[in-house]
């Protein structure tokens, strides 16, 4: 029998029924200097955080205005900074930035030269926020890359999946292994317009790997696909991909990805491709930039909402997640192919405090588990905050969660028509 401890009803943190999400964007203190096509992310220094920008395109949108310049935001200051140059010899844009136990690891890019020919680049920099220095460059990329999709596996590996290689699309799968310095291929993407792409973003949950839009074909067209990418936890290599539906609306190009719970969502970019003037490849006409945000769900397996917002924005590299209801973007095209120095600050926990729940709902508090009554048969699973199942409940009315097989803290229980934070 279990010891009974305390009894709570409508021990409920929070809910979000598959509706129309509600950001709210806050400008923030201006960058330093006008910059797009920056690589972005976000780092934690002795509790604190800071969101960096490295190397970029500035105002003029010719070559010579690409650039090395680096800079600093420190989030509790609202306050930005110029840190050392970017460690390379030649400017570049179009690199990737992930933040992993420690340090940032600033990835590929392309060099343009007077005589507009390109070279994508295969350096891995490495800066320790914790310094606010560089060290010494990592063991180059095997396939120099640049407009790849660049995620965080764990925080222990960095996926580099696709993008541009000089010449072409490419559907490789680079894994690095900060800690040994190393690097490792993943299982191959299909090599044609539905994988191969640049100019995608995506983003890690749990073990899969969502990535989104990008330019593809002989065209160089935006497209609308969607990725998925199912990572063998025993061997990270080994990866199973596959198509995922159409986004609804318009196409996606260098928009900015990030993900929460189950949700992963992309801001702004572009439904047309473009160069790095922000001239469209296929008409010469200046390119304009999206004023949404998707939203995939990986619990229902579908865009579940597209909303509208304030600001357009484009040509992005990175978002800073600065906790779990907030992000930062800076930088960037304004609409007009204006490079600008914006900083944004998006917040929205994509759960929503709701009365329905208390309604339907009755949650026991005991010693030993926790008990809930659903008041109906359905399907019900348990997350933790990462987007990891850790329990299939299949259909039922009462579902008993044991505390001895989880840590303290809060947990995502995913209903059939919402999702439910608890707290064991």
């Amino acid at each position: 029998m279990l010891k009974y401890f305390k009894l709570f009803f409508f021990l409920i943190i929070s809910q979000s029924v598959f509706c129309q999400y509600t950001w709210q964007w806050t400008e923030l203190a201006s960058m330093p200097f006008n910059t797009s096509n920056n690589a972005v992310c976000e780092a934690d220094v002795n509790g604190s955080k800071f969101v960096y920008s490295f190397g970029g395109i500035d105002d003029s949108k010719i070559y010579s205005g690409i650039h090395n310049r680096s800079f600093k935001y420190d989030v509790n200051a609202n306050t930005w900074s110029e840190i050392d140059l970017l460690p390379d010899p030649e400017p570049k844009i179009a690199a990737g930035a992930s933040f992993v136990k420690g340090k940032i690891y600033i990835i590929g890019g392309y060099h343009v030269y007077a005589n507009n020919s390109e070279v994508s680049s295969s350096k891995v920099h490495v800066y320790n926020p914790s310094t606010d220095l560089f060290e010494a460059d990592a063991t180059d990329i095997p396939l120099a890359i640049d407009d790849h999709v660049q995620c965080v596996y764990k925080d222990s590996l960095i996926f580099v999946v696709t993008g541009w290689s000089n010449n072409g699309n490419k559907p490789n799968v680079q894994i690095f292994n900060p800690e040994l310095n190393a690097w490792s291929t993943g299982t191959s993407l299909i090599n044609d317009f539905y994988y191969t792409a640049f100019g995608a973003s995506g983003y890690i949950l749990g073990d899969t790997l969502y990535y989104h839009g990008g330019a593809a074909g002989s065209s160089f067209a935006a497209r609308s696909y969607l990725r998925k990418g199912y990572i063998n936890p025993n061997d990270p290599t080994d990866i199973t991909w596959s198509l995922g539906d159409n986004s609804p609306g318009d196409a996606g190009y260098r928009a900015a990805c990030s993900g929460v719970g189950n949700t992963v969502f992309w801001v702004g970019g572009s439904a047309t491709s473009y160069n790095f003037d922000g001239i469209a490849y296929s008409n010469g006409v200046g390119v304009e930039p999206e004023t949404r945000i998707l939203h995939y769900n990986n619990w229902s397996h579908s865009f579940v909402d597209e909303t509208n917002e304030p600001y357009g924005v484009m040509d992005l590299r990175g978002i800073a997640k600065i906790s779990e209801d907030k992000w930062i973007i800076c930088g960037g095209m304004d609409s007009s192919q204006v490079v600008g120095n914006r900083t944004f600050l998006l917040e929205n926990s994509l759960v929503e405090i709701g009365e329905k729940a208390k309604q339907e709902l009755r949650i026991f508090q005991f010693e030993e588990s926790v008990v809930i009554d659903l008041s109906k048969k359905q399907k019900v699973k348990l997350f933790d905050l990462q987007g990891k199942c850790l329990e299939d409940f299949k259909e039922t009315e009462k579902i008993e969660i044991k505390r001895s097989k989880y840590k303290r803290g809060v947990y995502l229980l995913h209903l059939e028509d919402r999702i439910v934070r608890i707290l064991l």
